[in-house]
Order: structure tokens, then C-alpha cells, then sequence
């Protein structure tokens, strides 16, 4: 059979050659439109309750904009000359495209009581202009009055101050987000050189954009590297330029395979799809070993270039067919056809067959005396040692079985990053002091239309759960319905913080004129600055008062203690509520606990 294939390609190796050149002309058409890919990498099949639950989420509740911070620790954050700066940083963000809103501490804002028109009204605290450091002294002392803010724009332990800025999810998931984020590194530096402060910067867009930048770039020069080695390898073994470039260009036509490929799919580049060009020339250029040898040892036996090329194939052919489906089948989670190129060895072998016989020179590497020493003393343990060669074998893999058992699968969003670079540092410096960046979600479903609002016991419950995950140290501020219920009776006690507390059955009565839809669309359209406060309260429930959203962001715990958290919320919560009334969700967390053996989760 190989035989007589063999003596096909050689009869129909014009037809061959030139249908290569047609094939290759014509992904390398396609590989030439391929894009990178810059949305969420779906790690979880579409099909899994916890992807239905979270599309569910952003169906009831809306998807927000992705979350950047910009953290500083300083004593000075309340002088004149920091303070008024800082409001300009937060000024350039705003006009940076791509940024949607900022919240900090310039940015907040303080309810008033009306009694007049019975609403609250969100007033800023601080005027957005520059201001004397009376004027700021006295914004201060109402702004550390307001225990909402309190571990969530600032950390009085730590004198930490942190700005967050939400970000266009479209247009992070474009080829944008690159200039979007040096135009913040760019306004980010010039103030850290202006005050000698460090500012600290993370959020997912932020590290989604620059770790997919440096693996974009890592890749391109794997590439390069695997090729130019690649090369050498060719070059000091058959001491021929010819063979070396014959071998590269086998290997490129297969790189421009994949790549077209991919295009044909539909398939972008991403951080598993972007290996599959140094794969194939890696895996590729054992092949074209295996095939000019062969060439060049029946050559210089035969001196006829026609039967040494159908001794190649029909010797060969079998032998790297079935090594080819070996890597193939162990890349066949890609769902790409990578490999099959390699395995095309009748194509090698007509590109060859055009080639004029090898010559004296090209084959001076079979007479190479020290390889020939070391393949005899190989072929001899081989043959004479075989108790002590499957001895060491069986050693060498029990050794190799224990290991595999002490492995541990376990992701982090910057698992891939040392220790000492900034964006490790900044994201730990925020879970140090902010309870970490990476989103999760949860929500409650009472089972009962205006359950949320009209039964006091479901939002002590609420409160319950959310004092239990303030109380998680690798938890942040919990953002929910009950911290504005919480805001807004502190107001209407006029400002006083010891009444930021769970407002009781009295104080909602009192409040329900204060929290209608009416009045605050009202004084929204009054020109009342910011966004109406219940609007803001509102976002925390569905439409029909049925369910209630907890915001909170957690630290990067990895893919190993994430279920085990996500367990430990759920048990506690089954506790406060019924067992089939809560539900945790998350765009990060809930996916990445689905996939604790997956190290690849969140990268991008």
C-alpha cells in the first residue's frame, strides 16, 4: 500500500505541487484576515446552570460596565495642592473614551433631608472646582462623617484612598482597549511623578489588557525563537542549507495551514490558539528529520533518487503517520486540526521529489563518526542491557506517577506573573486593603412579587448575610439594598452617623415618602446632582421587588479555595434564608469555581 502510494505522488507530482500552492495561496489568504480574540473566554459549556443563572443575572439586573481602581496611600490625601490635583486625575479620566463613570472621594456625595418636597437629596460634598483648603477641610469632616464610604473609598487604618472607574465592556472587548489603557498610564504617571506618590492600579480590564498584551507579544517572539532554533538544529546536523530551508519551508506551509484554518472556523486568536503555529513548528521539524534522513541513507545504498524516495515513503510514511496521530490526539482538546499537516507525508515527499539528487556533501552528516558511536552504543544497551533499561524505565515512572499525584491544579487571575511586578503588587495591595477587585454577585430570591421591600424580616436577613460577608477577610464592602436604606435614615436624622444602622418598621413608614420613585425623578429633573438615590437603591432589585442583588468584590483566592468560599456563603445564607432562596452568581467566580481544575481560567 505505501508502496504504491509512494509511486502515485511521484506520477502526479506536478498535480500535487501545484495543488499545495493552490492550498496554501489559499489559507494563506484566510490566515491573513484572522483576529485576535479580545472578548471573555467562555470557560464553561453554555449549557451549565451556573452560565444560564448568570445570563439570567445580566437579563434581570443589567451587566455593568467593567471595574477599574486607582488606590493611594498617603497622609497628605486632604492638602490643598494633592486634593485639588486629584480632582483633576479624576477629571482627564473622565475624558479618556472608554471611561463611563469614576466614584472617589471627590465624586461623593451626601443626602440631604427636604422636608418641603419630602425627597433626600444627593448633594456633592465636594464642589468640582479648585478649592482652598478651608473648603476642603470642611468637605473632609462631612465626608468621614458617612460610614457608607467607610471601607469602600478610603481605609482610615491603612490612610488608603481608592478611585474606581467603570469601563465600556464593548469596547474592551476590542482591539481599542490597548490606547484606551496607556491613555490612563500616561494621566496615572504624570501624577505620580508630580507628587512622588505610587499609585496603585487594578480591575479585570486592566489586567485582561496588559497580560494579553505581553502573552500576544511572548508569542510572536516563541514563534520566532522555535523557528530560529529550529534552524540551528537543522543546520549542525545535515550541514546544509538546502535541507535546513526545505525543512522551514515545510513547516511554514503548515503554520499557514493553522492559521487559515482557524479563520475557516470562525475562531480567533486566543491564549490557547496563539500556541498552535510554534506547535506545529516544534512538532513538525522531527518529521522532516525523519524523512531526509531516511532519504539521504537509501540514496547513498541505491544512488537512484526515484527508488530512494519510494523507500522513504513506504518505510516512513506509516511510521510518522502514527506519531503525528499520537500529537494530534493529545491536542485534540483545541479542536483544531493542527497536526494535520505533519501527517500529510505525501506532500513532503512530492515537494521533494522536484528537488535535483542530493549531493556528496548533503550527506557527509551519515559519516559523522561520534554519532555514528553514540547510535551504536544506543542500539547496543538497547540489545545487550535490556533487564537494567526497563529496570530504570520502571523506577524513572513510579518516580513520575508519585509526582503526578502531588500535583495540584490551581488558577489565579495572575498566576503567570512573578511576584515583583507591578500588577501582582497592586492587585495585593487592594486585598489588602480593600478586600480585593474581582467581582462576585449574589442574589436573593424571596419567591414573592415586592417581597424585597414589603417584609422587614427579609431585609434584616439581607442585612444578616451581608454583615457576615463584611465580617470574611477575603471579602470587600458588600453593596446592597440595605446599605442605602442604612444611607438614607442616617440623613434623615440629619447627618448623624450613629443612625447609619437597619432601619425598623417605624423608620421605613417614615421613609417610604422619602424613597418614592416620584419624588426622586422629580428632583432629578430639578437638577439635582448625581443620579437620583433611589434609582441607585433600585439597581440593587428586580423590577417586580422579587430579588435582591449583594455586590462584593473578593480577593484572587484562586481556583482551589473559591468553591469551598462559595460553599461557605451558601451554607450561612441557608441558614438566614430558606434553602431554595438564594443563589450565588458571578461573571468571575461562580465560572471559575466550576472549573477549579482548570488553570487557565480568567486569562486572557
Amino acid at each position: 500500500m505505501w508502496k504504491s502510494l509512494a509511486v502515485a505522488i511521484l506520477r502526479f507530482k506536478y498535480v500535487l505541487f501545484a495543488l499545495l500552492l493552490g492550498l496554501t495561496a489559499f489559507f494563506g489568504w484566510h490566515a491573513s484576515k484572522v483576529r485576535l480574540g479580545y472578548e471573555f473566554a467562555r470557560a464553561i459549556p453554555t449549557d451549565n446552570p451556573k452560565y444560564l443563572a448568570y445570563e439570567r443575572f445580566k437579563k434581570v439586573f443589567g451587566e455593568s460596565g467593567g471595574l477599574m481602581v486607582i488606590g493611594v496611600q498617603t497622609d497628605h490625601f486632604f492638602d490643598a495642592g494633592f486634593f485639588n490635583d486629584y480632582v483633576q486625575l479624576q477629571r482627564d479620566l473622565k475624558k479618556i473614551k472608554g471611561m463611563e463613570g469614576v466614584l472617589s472621594v471627590p465624586a461623593a456625595v451626601d443626602l440631604k433631608r427636604a422636608e418641603e418636597s419630602e425627597r433626600l437629596q444627593a448633594l456633592p460634598i465636594f464642589r468640582d472646582t479648585v478649592l482652598s483648603q478651608a473648603q476642603i477641610d470642611s468637605g473632609k469632616a462631612i465626608f468621614l462623617g458617612l460610614p457608607f464610604y467607610k471601607g469602600l473609598l478610603y481605609n482610615p487604618e491603612t490612610k488608603s484612598w481608592l478611585m474606581a472607574v467603570t469601563t465600556n465592556n464593548e469596547l474592551f472587548n476590542s482591539t481599542e482597549r490597548t490606547a484606551v489603557i496607556d491613555s490612563v498610564l500616561k494621566v496615572t504617571d504624570a501624577f505620580e511623578a508630580k507628587h512622588k506618590v505610587d499609585l496603585r492600579m487594578s480591575g479585570l480590564p486592566l489586567i485582561r489588557t496588559i497580560l494579553s498584551d505581553r502573552i500576544k507579544n511572548e508569542m510572536r517572539y516563541f514563534l520566532i525563537g522555535s523557528v530560529l532554533l529550529s534552524a540551528l538544529i537543522l543546520l549542525l546536523f545535515f550541514r546544509s542549507f538546502s535541507a535546513m530551508l526545505l525543512s522551514l519551508a515545510v513547516v511554514g506551509i503548515g503554520v499557514v495551514w493553522s492559521v487559515g484554518f482557524l479563520q475557516l472556523m470562525g475562531y480567533k486568536l486566543s491564549i490557547l490558539t496563539a500556541l498552535i503555529p510554534p506547535l506545529i513548528v516544534v512538532i513538525g521539524i522531527p518529521n522532516c528529520i525523519y524523512f531526509l534522513n531516511k532519504f539521504h541513507t537509501s540514496y547513498r545504498e541505491t544512488g537512484d533518487k526515484r527508488a530512494a524516495m519510494i523507500d522513504m515513503v513506504s518505510k516512513m510514511g506509516i511510521v510518522t503517520l502514527f506519531c503525528n496521530i499520537t500529537a494530534a490526539i493529545g491536542f485534540a482538546v483545541f479542536g483544531l486540526t493542527r497536526s494535520a499537516i505533519l501527517k500529510e507525508f505525501g506532500i513532503v515527499a512530492g515537494t521533494k521529489s522536484m528537488l535535483p539528487p542530493p549531493k556528496p556533501r548533503h550527506m557527509l552528516y551519515l559519516n559523522n563518526q561520534r554519532l555514528q558511536r553514540w547510535l551504536g552504543r544506543l542500539e547496543s544497551w538497547s540489545l545487550n542491557h535490556r533487564k537494567v533499561i526497563f529496570g530504570v524505565t520502571a523506577v524513572v515512572l513510579v518516580i513520575s506517577v508519585i509526582g503526578i499525584l502531588q500535583l495540584k491544579s490551581v488558577g489565579y487571575i495572575v498566576d503567570d506573573v512573578p511576584k515583583k511586578d507591578k500588577i501582582y503588587t497592586d492587585l495585593k495591595f487592594f486585598e489588602q486593603n480593600f478586600g480585593g477587585v474581582m467581582p462576585l454577585e449574589i442574589v436573593i430570591d424571596t419567591k414573592k412579587k415586592y417581597g424585597v421591600t414589603r417584609n422587614l424580616q427579609n431585609l434584616i436577613k439581607i442585612d444578616s448575610l451581608v454583615q457576615y460577608l463584611d465580617s470574611r477577610p477575603y471579602i470587600g464592602r458588600p453593596l446592597t439594598l440595605t446599605e442605602g436604606l442604612k444611607f438614607a435614615k442616617q440623613a434623615f436624622f440629619e447627618g448623624d452617623s450613629s443612625f447609619y444602622i437597619m432601619p425598623g418598621e417605624n423608620d421605613l413608614l417614615a421613609l417610604k415618602p422619602y424613597l418614592s420613585q416620584n419624588n426622586d425623578s422629580a428632583a432629578n429633573r430639578g437638577g439635582n446632582a448625581g443620579k437620583g438615590f433611589t434609582k441607585l437603591v433600585s439597581s440593587f432589585m428586580d423590577k417586580d421587588r422579587q430579588e435582591a442583588r449583594i455586590s462584593v468584590t473578593m480577593q484572587d483566592v484562586g481556583s482551589e479555595q473559591l468553591p469551598f468560599i462559595l460553599d461557605s456563603i451558601q451554607t450561612r445564607a441557608e441558614q438566614i434564608f430558606n434553602r431554595d432562596s438564594i443563589e450565588a452568581l458571578t461573571a468571575s467566580a461562580a465560572e471559575k469555581a466550576e472549573h477549579k481544575d482548570d488553570s487557565t481560567w480568567g486569562k486572557r
